[in-house]
C-alpha cells in the first residue's frame, strides 16, 4: 500500500470519529439542559415611532407628542426611557416647573412618584435634565403593575407650560425610546428656522358716477328726469310738482376697511339775480333724513319759496338712516360734506349697499320763487380706508 493511501484512510476514520463524538456530546447537553454557547437577542424593536413638535424653530420652546407601539409588555419595575439627542445633548429641559398635568400619557396611567395605587398599567415619571449628558424623561412601572404591549403616546408640555427647548443649530436630532423594558427604538426631529411667507397685493380703488333714466326707482321714490354722469338737468320747474333726478354710484376696491362717499354743494342753487333755492326743508338744512314735504310758500319768507334735498338707497349709511319705510327720507344739509354711501370692507362695484348705490335729488317750488336760471356745483369725494 502506498503511503498516501494509508494516510488518507487514517484521516477519514479520525474525522468520522470526531463527528460522532460531537453528536454524542450535543445530545447529552440537550438531554441534561446544559446551556449552549449560542444565545438569542432579547430586545424587540418598537414600531410606529414619531415625535411631533408644536414648533420646530431653532431655539423655540416646543410641545412634543411622542408616539410608539411596544412589541412587548413592560412589567413592574421596568422603565420606559425617552432621551433627547443622546449624542450631543443639544436640547434644554425645564422639568423643575412641570406638574403631572404638563406631561400626559395614553396607553398607561401616569401617576406622581410615590402615588402608585396598585391598579393595572400605572407608571410614574422621573427626569434628568440640563446636566450635559443622559438628559431624559423616564417612566417606571409601579409594583404589581404591567403595561400591556401596544400603542403609547406621551405629550410633554401643555398650553401654558412648555418643557423642552429646541437646539439653536439647524439639524436632524435623534429621539430614543428604551429603558429596561424589552422594546426600544428611535426617531428623529428636524430643527430648522421658520419659513417666512411674503406677498404683495396692489391696492385698487375705482369710483364712477353714471346717469340714470327717468322712471328709475331710488329708495322708494321715482325719478322724473334723466340725468348724465356730469349733469342734473332739472329744466323748467313747475310749481308744486317735485322734480327728481338720480345718479348711480359704483365703487370697486380691495381696501380692508372699505370706503366712504360724500357729496357737497358749493352753494344753494342760485339764479343770476341772486335768488336761492334753499335747503330742505324751507332753509332749515335738515341733517337727519325726514319725509319729503312741499315748501310752505309764505310771502316774504324767502326760505319757504322752494327747497332742495337728497336721498340715498344705501342701507349702510348712517346705520341705515336713509332706509325708506312708508315714505322716502331726504336731507338738505349738503353745504358741508354729507356721507351718502359707505361700506366696511372690499367691494365689487355691483352689489347693492356694498359696491353699488343710487342717489336722488329733489327740487320743489312754489309760485313765489323768482324767475331765473338756477345753478350750483356738486362734488363727490370717495375715500378708501386700507
Amino acid at each position: 500500500m502506498k503511503i498516501e493511501e494509508a494516510w488518507g484512510q487514517r484521516f477519514e476514520r479520525s474525522f468520522m470519529s470526531q463527528i460522532a463524538v460531537l453528536l454524542v456530546v450535543s445530545v447529552l447537553f440537550w438531554a441534561l439542559g446544559v446551556p449552549t454557547f449560542v444565545s438569542k437577542a432579547n430586545a424587540a424593536y418598537m414600531s410606529e415611532i414619531s415625535d411631533t413638535l408644536s414648533d420646530s424653530n431653532n431655539g423655540s420652546v416646543s410641545r412634543h407628542v411622542i408616539s410608539f407601539t411596544n412589541a412587548t409588555s413592560t412589567t413592574a419595575g421596568e422603565t420606559i426611557k425617552i432621551q433627547l439627542d443622546p449624542t450631543t445633548h443639544a436640547f434644554d429641559q425645564f422639568y423643575s416647573s412641570a406638574t403631572t398635568t404638563d406631561i400626559t400619557v395614553t396607553g398607561f396611567t401616569h401617576v406622581a412618584e410615590g402615588g402608585c395605587t396598585g391598579a393595572a398599567s400605572e407608571a410614574y415619571a422621573t427626569s434628568t435634565y440640563n446636566n450635559g449628558s443622559d438628559e431624559n424623561l423616564t417612566f417606571t412601572v409601579c409594583a404589581n403593575d404591567t403595561i400591556a404591549a401596544g400603542a403609547i403616546t406621551v405629550t410633554v408640555g401643555a398650553a401654558g407650560t412648555l418643557l423642552w427647548q429646541n437646539p439653536a443649530s439647524t439639524n436632524s436630532y435623534r429621539i430614543t425610546i428604551g429603558g429596561t423594558q424589552t422594546s426600544s427604538g428611535e426617531t428623529r426631529v428636524a430643527i430648522l428656522p421658520h419659513v417666512t411667507l411674503t406677498a404683495s397685493v396692489n391696492s385698487t380703488f375705482t369710483f364712477t358716477v353714471t346717469g340714470v333714466n327717468s322712471g328709475t326707482s331710488v329708495n322708494s321714490t321715482t325719478t322724473t328726469i334723466t340725468s348724465t354722469a356730469t349733469t342734473l338737468p332739472f329744466g323748467t320747474l313747475s310749481p308744486g310738482v317735485p322734480a327728481i333726478i338720480g345718479q348711480q354710484l359704483n365703487v370697486t376696491t380691495n381696501a380692508t376697511n372699505g370706503f366712504s362717499v360724500t357729496v357737497q354743494e358749493n352753494q344753494p342753487p342760485t339764479s343770476g339775480s341772486g335768488a336761492l333755492i334753499y335747503l330742505f326743508k324751507d332753509g332749515a338744512t335738515t341733517t337727519s333724513p325726514i319725509e319729503w314735504t312741499a315748501p310752505q310758500g309764505i310771502l316774504d319768507s324767502y326760505q319757504t319759496y322752494a327747497h332742495f334735498g337728497i336721498t340715498s338707497d344705501d342701507a349702510d349709511t348712517g346705520s341705515g338712516e336713509f332706509v325708506a319705510t312708508s315714505t322716502t327720507p331726504f336731507v338738505g344739509n349738503i353745504i358741508t360734506p354729507r356721507v351718502i354711501f359707505t361700506h366696511n370692507g372690499p367691494s365689487d362695484g355691483t352689489t347693492q349697499n356694498a359696491g353699488l348705490a343710487k342717489v336722488a335729488y329733489a327740487i320743489q317750488t312754489t309760485t313765489l320763487l323768482p324767475a331765473g336760471d338756477y345753478t350750483n356745483v356738486l362734488t363727490y369725494v370717495a375715500t378708501p380706508t386700507f
